[in-house]
């Protein structure tokens, strides 16, 4: 199986030992505590489930400007955003050598995870325009990662972290959440040996599904990891639950069975374009993928990437050497009036926008909407059933 990234074995922060984690939250509930961001919340759900492996814990603002500005830490070590645990107020924690980060986004604010603290630093306006600029290419607040990453406040906290739970993504997709080291053991509990991971924030379409059978048989894969995002996103992103019920219904009727495993991870969305996907194919390596299907626009929102930047920024920017996993380019796939099947775009030159079934997103979503199923050359009818109840719920 490939290898995590730089080290021969993954390194996962939450706290599998019974004993050690039962003591940990004991000491915890009278450790100083603060309530940490949604982003945080994520980052650490993250680490602790080994995806952001070998990372030890919150980066000090060296290690977050050298992760935004060339992609590399202090230590020399290969990571491509910054993962930074900021606080509008650090009144709670001062001088506090071990604390306790609660999590935002359960009732209660449970503790997520218990951190020796390292540093508390204040980042300068100059150093959070850097790092918005260099992760983001824009620093227009109506981005929705730049505004959310600029939100949180100003103090960076930083040090090594023990995760103690997984927020409420285990409670909330109990079938869906995996772990990097839970995909990793059922990879090879199914014995593949070449696996593809395919990124979704949506529910898959026609040529999404196409895309992946495309990779597969392309590369000589025998698994494919659709792998969705569970975590916050923007307004009007369609609720992870339906995504999920959407996508394994495609699985269960249009792919052999043992080919693709439907799973979950627990992050907010940055829609950081290029430097995201570079982020997402850290995380697919760590749990074990060996190829990542990259297409047009990926991780993007609205204008503000070119739509093979996602792909390009792995020949310019991504440090030699720094991933062992291969990137899948493709590009927009569609139906083909002429050839009646999926193709990418780019290979079918003889073709005009015209012999494509193509339907813009405010389009599908007003047909699902009146309860009208797109053509089947756009979507699968038992997918489109599924949104089709979404869409009509919330006129309800």
């Amino acid at each position: 199986m490939i290898k995590p990234v730089g080290s021969d074995e993954l390194k996962p922060l939450f706290v599998y030992d019974s004993n050690e984690h039962d003591k940990l939250s004991k000491e915890a509930e009278s450790l100083p505590s603060v309530i940490i961001s949604s982003q945080a919340a994520g980052n650490a759900v993250m680490m602790g489930g080994g995806y952001f492996s070998p990372l030890k814990g919150f980066m000090n603002i060296a290690d977050a400007m050298g992760a935004a500005e060339k992609m590399t830490l202090s230590n020399g070590a290969f990571f491509p955003v910054p993962v930074m645990c900021l606080l509008e107020n650090v009144d709670a924690i001062k001088g506090a050598k071990r604390i306790a980060l609660r999590d935002p986004n359960v009732d209660g604010n449970p503790v997520l995870a218990v951190m020796d603290v390292k540093a508390i630093e204040q980042v300068s306006d100059a150093q959070m325009k850097t790092m918005t600029q260099k992760v983001y290419r824009t620093e227009d607040t109506e981005h929705p990662g730049v505004g959310a990453f600029n939100s949180q406040g100003r103090f960076a906290v930083s040090g090594p972290i023990k995760v103690l739970n997984f927020s409420y993504f285990i409670t909330d997709f109990p079938d869906t959440f995996r772990t990097a080291v839970e995909i990793r053991n059922e990879i090879a509990e199914r014995g593949w040996k070449k696996v593809v991971a395919f990124q979704t924030r949506n529910p898959m379409h026609l040529a999404h599904e196409e895309l992946c059978h495309m990779a597969m048989k392309r590369l000589g894969c025998d698994g494919l990891v659709i792998h969705m995002l569970l975590g916050k996103l923007k307004k009007g992103d369609i609720p992870a639950p339906v995504r999920d019920a959407a996508i394994r219904k495609m699985v269960e009727l249009y792919f052999p069975p043992n080919s693709a495993m439907v799973t979950g991870y627990g992050f907010d969305m940055l829609y950081a374009g290029p430097r995201e996907a570079v982020l997402h194919a850290y995380f697919r390596q760590n749990m074990g993928a060996t190829h990542f299907i990259i297409g047009r626009d990926h991780a993007g929102v609205g204008d503000y990437y070119g739509a093979f930047d996602a792909q390009t920024i792995f020949d310019t920017e991504v440090p030699k050497g720094a991933l062992a996993i291969e990137i899948f380019r493709a590009d927009h796939t569609a139906w083909s009036k002429k050839l009646n099947k999926v193709v990418m775009m780019n290979e079918a030159p003889d073709h005009s926008k015209e012999d494509f079934v193509l339907l813009s997103g405010t389009k599908v979503r007003e047909m699902l909407g009146n309860g009208i199923a797109p053509p089947k050359e756009f979507s699968r009818p038992e997918v489109a059933q599924i949104l089709i109840e979404y869409y009509q719920s919330l006129e309800a």
